[in-house]
């Protein structure tokens, strides 16, 4: 297994990601085969553990709590997140960390999380009343968390707010990178904000839910037979402030063969790591914008096209995916695909010759077909809350 340093720490650079664990019929977690994919990986030297409050509907945290406490505490990492991206009319972080602990079964955590600051979730855990931040530095002063971060699928603009707020407090950040998502999410940009600061990075979503690991046979003949998830696994290793890669692993044998790429890894080359930006350029299905902004000073709404132009291609690629979605459902009406009146001013000024009406129009029809994540957090708490109170009552 490969190792980064990490103040006094020495992680596994793959990481455990506890939102996809393998489920029954009835959609509980299988405990059964996590305990052994818990225990694949403790013995194969993964010593890096990752779930949140939410995740499971809050039984994630239960079931790793319940699978590491059969290991000295010593032997593993155990990171965890305060949902401050979940729609709620008020926040106590202090009611959900503690019982965080209990339900992890652990007296700290080694590594504590700020869960997804982005566009929606920022002023929540910016405003004052409900002392987020300042509660969990107090954790660490009191030694119950070890290390705390953030994890974040903002833009750059909302990335580098924060992080003139708090970024000093900040000893690690989650983002998600991955060859396809290093253009098109502005990975590449984010991770030379993160290093300017001297933050460490983790990554989630390296397989981008499974799709860089399910090529299309035309796509995958590029590798020359190599494994497409392993060559995933290895551009993103290839980065030297990325200290950690978490792999939301459902089976065993997806555990079994990611152990088997970090235990017989090889420094990807630049040839290599081409090839796979070449891929990412064939899996991109949206319009070629690059960012230059002519047709920005001409749109009488005001509306930032760029950025609007990324998560349609984004779209493109996964019509169910989370940032996108997220993105502009965090924005203001006015400022939605939906208020593009047709002009095409910023047709005329695009070098690209992009046709902005047209893809502003395409996702204003497609917006009410995406995912509403708020809604969808805001239920996720709303369970993970009542079983959290059905704990307290039969204590």
């Amino acid at each position: 297994m490969l190792y980064n340093d990490f103040k006094e720490l020495s992680l596994s650079r793959l990481g455990f990601g506890l939102m996809r664990l393998p489920l029954n019929e009835d959609k509980t977690i299988n405990k059964e085969e996590t305990f052994k994919m818990v225990d694949y990986a403790m013995n194969h030297g993964i010593n890096y553990f990752d779930t949140a409050y939410p995740y499971h509907e809050g039984d994630s945290e239960l079931v790793i709590g319940e699978a590491l406490s059969r290991y000295e505490r010593d032997t593993f990492c155990l990171a965890t997140k305060y949902p401050g991206h979940q729609t709620n009319t008020s926040y106590n972080p202090a009611e959900i960390f503690e019982d965080q602990l209990k339900k992890c079964k652990v007296d700290y955590f080694d590594f504590y999380l700020l869960h997804n600051v982005c566009e929606k979730s920022i002023d929540t855990y910016l405003d004052e009343r409900w002392n987020i931040i300042p509660y969990f530095i107090e954790m660490r002063k009191q030694g119950k968390i070890k290390h705390l971060g953030f994890s974040s699928h903002a833009g750059i603009d909302c990335l580098k707010d924060f992080l003139n707020k708090w970024g000093d407090e900040m000893e690690f950040c989650q983002i998600q990178f991955n060859y396809l998502d290093y253009t098109l999410q502005k990975g590449k940009e984010k991770l030379e904000i993160l290093e300017k600061c001297n933050i460490p990075v983790w990554v989630m979503e390296p397989l981008r839910g499974g799709k860089l690991a399910n090529l299309d046979e035309s796509l995958a003949k590029k590798l020359d037979g190599r494994n497409p998830a392993a060559e995933a696994f290895r551009f993103i290793a290839s980065f030297p402030n990325i200290k950690v890669i978490l792999s939301g692993m459902s089976t065993y044998s997806q555990m079994v063969d990611n152990v088997a790429t970090f235990e017989n890894y090889e420094p990807m080359n630049k040839e290599e790591a081409d090839v796979l930006l070449e891929i990412a350029e064939d899996l991109k299905q949206g319009v070629p914008c690059t960012a230059c902004r002519y047709c920005v000073n001409n749109c009488p709404m005001g509306l930032d096209i760029p950025a609007l132009l990324n998560a349609y291609n984004d779209i493109a690629v996964n019509k169910s995916a989370f940032t996108p979605a997220m993105y502009l459902q965090a924005l203001p009406e006015d400022k939605r695909p939906t208020a593009c009146v047709g002009c095409g001013a910023c047709a005329m000024a695009c070098p690209q010759k992009i046709d902005i009406p047209k893809a502003m129009s395409e996702m204003a029809d497609l917006m009410p077909q995406l995912p509403d994540w708020d809604a969808i957090c805001k239920e996720r708490n709303i369970k993970a809350r009542e079983k959290m109170l059905a704990r307290q009552k039969s204590n």
